[in-house]
């Protein structure tokens, strides 16, 4: 059944006035910037309370289906709570792993039983999940993963290691790709993929600490680790083909998250707005004509990745270059971010050498932090050389 603009208006005010009414207060202590950044009990009970509210109000996993916890509407209604989740800036929402890659996989190729399992946990969060992908020896290099899943009756004993698995610490399970066959022609055809437990003997998760003085990260141990059989997904050796459709997840290129808003916002106008309370020489900074040249050249920039989201979903758009605006996003998006910011930096004087903490920081060292923890999301979903190889070979068609 079709959705009148009139419902889709109404629906919209509903949520506006819903967040307005229901935004938490300030904390007082700090709160991460985005999902990578949760490195304490304290910010990751307030981040589960706010989610298991918003889902509870209806306004997460709206499109998933009712019988596993979510709303069964139209995805559009999902759209537009999450657009008023970034313009009332309420808290992130921290569980994305699960939202955004882990849940949509269920959804669209899990079992029944593995619906039954786990969807509801990640839209409630009461579930955290995690991602066992990137190995400390391999990188990028996804198809090149070294560690073991061994066969032992009716469990898998599972050794090796894992990096950058975002709130490892914290997660009940992990979406794992490892070899269960080490001797096949292909590299690829040896790799596996599990939902596995991360709460069981042998499997230890110890945090990193960012550039930031932030956790997040941590690296994951497996020593004889044993899982259930019946975690598998797929048979063995289908590992490659669901990680590669769990990264089109990751990357934008699939619909189907369960919404909410993963990074607190930050756009051109935070930064115009900034700028109106600097100065140059006596003179307001905004009224330099090579700061004003940059500055609409960033504008420009934004507005396009915005169009470049609406023009994705108009089929004659896109007919020269399919799949080109959602298989680039992750690339043309974080490293926008990351640029956007520098300049913010550049922009504040020899005060952009402050930080968090020190009291002439402006904005308390918002830029700073905003900028090194930007360096998070061109990494992760595979690196911003990994993004320009898979613009160049699979939409530009060129050689390997």
């Amino acid at each position: 059944m079709s959705v009148t603009e009139k419902e889709l208006g109404e629906f919209r005010a509903q949520v506006s006035a819903w967040m307005k009414d229901n935004k938490p207060a300030d904390p007082g202590f700090l709160l991460p910037q985005s999902f990578m950044e949760v490195g304490s009990e304290q910010q990751l009970e307030f981040l589960r309370e706010w989610q298991h509210k918003m889902w509870a109000a209806g306004y997460l996993g709206m499109a998933w289906p009712r019988e596993y916890g979510g709303g069964g509407v139209e995805p559009v209604f999902q759209t537009i709570a999450d657009q008023e989740m970034r313009r009332h800036l309420v808290p992130i929402c921290f569980n994305i792993i699960g939202l955004g890659w882990a849940g949509p996989l269920i959804v669209d190729t899990g079992t029944e039983q593995e619906k039954v399992r786990y969807l509801k946990g990640i839209l409630s969060a009461e579930d955290i999940w995690c991602q066992g992908f990137s190995e400390p020896d391999n990188g990028s290099d996804l198809g090149n993963a070294q560690i073991r899943a061994v066969r032992d009756g009716d469990e898998y004993v599972i050794n090796g290691t894992k990096i950058w698995t975002t709130m490892g610490n914290y997660a009940k399970y992990m979406i794992l790709l490892a070899r269960t066959n080490p001797n096949t022609e292909r590299k690829y055809d040896g790799l596996s993929f599990f939902l596995s437990p991360m709460k069981i003997e042998g499997i230890e998760a110890r945090p990193i600490q960012k550039l930031t003085g932030e956790y997040g990260f941590t690296e994951t141990f497996f020593t004889d680790a044993r899982i259930p059989a019946d975690c598998i997904m797929g048979e063995e050796g289908e590992g490659w083909k669901i990680a590669m459709k769990t990264l089109q997840y990751e990357r934008g290129a699939e619909a189907g998250a369960a919404g909410g808003h993963s990074f607190v916002r930050v756009v051109i106008d935070d930064l115009i707005e900034q700028l109106g309370a600097y100065s140059r020489d006596g003179e307001p900074l905004l009224q330099d004509s090579l700061v004003r040249d940059q500055l609409v050249k960033l504008i420009i920039e934004e507005k396009a990745l915005s169009l470049g989201d609406r023009r994705a979903g108009v089929g004659p758009l896109t007919t020269d270059y399919p799949f080109s605006l959602p298989l680039s996003s992750k690339l043309r998006i974080t490293e926008y971010a990351r640029r956007m910011r520098q300049f913010a930096i550049s922009l504040q004087g020899a005060a952009g050498g402050l930080y968090v903490g020190d009291d002439e920081a402006p904005q308390g060292g918002f830029w700073q932090r905003a900028y090194f923890n930007s360096f998070s999301a061109t990494i992760g979903g595979g690196t911003s050389q990994v993004q320009t190889n898979i613009v160049g070979e699979h939409i530009l068609g060129l050689p390997k």
